[in-house]
């Protein structure tokens, strides 16, 4: 070993381990093989079994046990969660044939083959009958995390870990002399409360830190933070892993983090750059290649429970995409996610080894087929994902032959809250597919205030920058100068080619002879765009329902099905079911119209006999409820006098937020006076 290794400086072994961090993966890149594999690998060879640089001390297991945790925590804000409970019944089938296969055949090798006790056999299977989801970071990279057969395997591994570490307690309780009602009853009570407990109460806490708590970036964080470890540590008081517990305060706050918002992205990044490296760059450590000389029976192990692992991770794979009828690349994809090996196998065979069921030579061969698994995992996960990507690319939708781009306009005069709440609404509203920026927009008035006024807008300009840029969204900023607000919206509009433009109003009555106000009247009367005109009385992240008004004929609007795509995409942004409901009409055509874009939330479709009663029903509605208007344009297709009054119905009924939607419409010959005119 070379004089002064291993580096004990705190500094220096920081340093050592982000340059790996950096270097690593960009150099296993260039062989073709995924990034997280040069961690793992250079781990191993700096570590205590190689050349002895680092030592694998407290600091690195403490490290490396928080990156599997936010690992798993990451994975569940990340499942579309309408997706995971509609088809729960998927991820149930795959988390329990994952686990019966391989404990079955790994019991019964064990016993008969091996030797080993009914005990130690029941420990040998749970070892690979367990999954650590080591290639989630190539999923998330390639984009397929919320596809439903690799939905079904991260729903499936909570199921697979838990059955797992079940019977790591029962054997061990059994080994003590504790196995009995005793053990059942606080077992089963702890598990109960657990699950309930997070599944009850941290949504609602959720809800309330983000109403009521001021917006600042470090403390809605250091919330999340709060919660994801608060959830581990009582999951070990429930006798699971922490996994479990990360996994599930994952889903608990899924709905109330946005995927394209700041703080989803801040989550991100920590566990990207620093975890979840970290926790490779342990399981790396681990590996001691010379344990292969000390004896024939480390190597047969070894080799058995390298058979063992990919043969049974692969039939439950392709007994489950049997049933569900997926193809050879997600079969291949699935059984890439749960084929890898890391955090419940170490927790059983450690503690086997403890209570003197396992061998030091089994110790030794599960590092050795935790170093195969780490690799393996992730190119086989990194070759199938890909084909399924290109897939999902091809099939993605094609929003007609105009990308996306979406316009704000706000006065600088507008309350941060409510300027952030309207950026907000951006953010879930543009579709990250797109590419495009978020296009931020104000209009002065020409006269001696001019000058003050742009200046404000500068600075208005530079705060809304920053949240857009806490989200990795680009943004342009445009000002205009016009003496008529609505003038300058619709002009800059235009010029900068937006598809939807996205309007805050604070809900007063309009100028007698308008619909909404003065001004979002004018723009409606000059575009052809889509048009969201926006009530937000809290933060949308916090919403669990949207509403949809359907007025009668409001399916003959131009534009219609864009708005219902819109909607749904909005629905998944925010994590909230659809309730539709159509006034005065039979719902049936509505319900065949949401189908056409297969939503992947779920969506119900109701009616009510007309505008009074539908004013009931919006004051049953919980102020977490979006309410969505769909209006058409006065004079356009569906429209009807007294359809007037129905923005002003729906803010003064609606005890939450209300969005009023406006189609895309076909070109109008005056809509472009404006520019004639100025």
């Amino acid at each position: 070993m070379v004089s002064g290794w291993p580096v004990d400086d705190p500094i220096l072994v920081f340093g050592i381990a982000i340059v790996v961090f950096l270097t690593a993966p960009l150099v296993i890149r260039r062989v073709r093989l995924p990034g997280i594999i040069g961690i793992i690998v250079v781990g191993a060879a700096i570590g205590p079994n190689g050349l002895g640089v680092l030592e694998r001390d407290a600091t690195i297991i403490l490290l490396g046990e928080v990156g599997i945790v936010y690992l798993l925590f990451v994975a569940g804000l990340e499942i579309n969660l309408s997706q995971f409970i509609r088809y729960t019944d998927r991820s149930i089938v795959f988390g329990v044939l994952s686990f019966l296969v391989p404990q079955t055949v790994g019991m019964v090798v064990g016993y008969s083959v091996l030797g080993l006790s009914l005990g130690a056999a029941s420990l040998f299977a749970a070892i690979f009958a367990s999954h650590t989801l080591l290639a989630y970071p190539v999923v998330a990279q390639l984009g397929i995390a919320t596809r439903e057969s690799v939905t079904a395997t991260i729903g499936g591994t909570i199921i697979t870990d838990t059955l797992a570490l079940l019977v790591l307690a029962v054997v061990i309780a059994a080994e003590q002399g504790t196995l009995g009602p005793t053990f059942w009853l606080e077992l089963s009570v702890g598990l109960a409360l657990f699950f309930g407990g997070v599944w009850v109460i941290v949504p609602r806490l959720g809800r309330w830190f983000f109403r009521t708590v001021e917006r600042e970036s470090y403390v809605e964080f250091l919330f999340v933070m709060a919660v994801l470890f608060g959830c581990a540590y009582l999951a070990e008081l429930a006798r699971v892993e922490p996994i479990i517990g990360a996994f599930l305060a994952g889903l608990a706050l899924n709905r109330l983090i946005p995927e394209s918002g700041p703080l989803m992205n801040r989550i991100e990044f920590v566990g990207n750059a620093l975890f979840i490296p970290f926790f490779l760059l342990s399981v790396g450590m681990l590996v001691d290649v010379r344990v292969l000389a000390a004896g024939l029976e480390t190597v047969v192990l070894t080799v058995t429970l390298l058979v063992l692992v990919i043969t049974t991770k692969y039939a439950a794979a392709w007994l489950t995409a049997r049933k569900f009828g997926y193809s050879h690349a997600e079969t291949m994809t699935m059984f890439g996610l749960s084929v890898g090996q890391a955090a419940a196998a170490l927790a059983i065979v450690l503690i086997g080894f403890d209570a003197g069921l396992l061998s030091e030579a089994m110790l030794n061969a599960v590092v050795l087929m935790i170093l195969v698994v780490s690799v393996l995992s992730p190119i086989v996960v990194d070759r199938y994902g890909s084909v399924l990507a290109r897939r999902s690319d091809r099939t993605a939708y094609d929003p007609r032959t105009v990308p996306q781009r979406v316009a704000v306009p706000f006065a600088s005069t507008l309350p941060t809250v409510e300027r952030d709440r309207l950026l907000e609404c951006g953010l879930l509203v543009r579709d990250q597919r797109e590419e495009q920026p978020l296009i931020l927009l104000s209009v002065a008035q020409p006269g001696e205030e001019t000058t003050t006024e742009l200046a404000a807008i500068e600075e208005a300009f530079e705060d809304a920058a920053g949240v857009a840029a806490g989200a990795e969204v680009p943004i342009e900023r445009e000002t205009r100068i016009a003496e008529r607000p609505a003038s300058g919206i619709v002009r800059a509009a235009y010029e900068n080619r937006a598809t939807t433009l996205l309007l805050g109003w604070d809900g007063a009555s309009p100028p007698r002879g308008r619909q909404v106000s003065t001004t979002i009247d004018d723009v409606l009367a000059r575009t052809t765009q889509q048009v969201l005109v926006t009530t937000l009385r809290q933060p949308l992240n916090t919403t669990t329902k949207i509403a949809v008004i359907l007025p009668p004929a409001i399916n003959r609007t131009d534009g219609f099905y864009d708005t219902i795509r819109m909607l749904e995409h909005l629905a998944v942004g925010v994590g909230a079911s659809i309730h539709a409901v159509a006034v005065g009409h039979e719902p049936d055509r509505y319900e065949q119209l949401f189908d056409l874009i297969e939503p992947a939330t779920s969506v119900t479709v109701d009616a009510v006999d007309g505008w009074r009663a539908l004013e009931a029903w919006l004051h049953s509605l919980e102020a977490t409820t979006l309410v969505v208007g769909v209006c058409p344009r006065s004079g356009a297709a569906g429209w009807h006098p007294e359809l007037r009054d129905v923005p002003l119905r729906l803010v003064q009924h609606a005890p939450g937020s209300v969005m009023l939607v406006y189609p895309p419409s076909s070109d109008r010959e005056d809509n472009r006076q404006f520019l004639q005119f100025g």
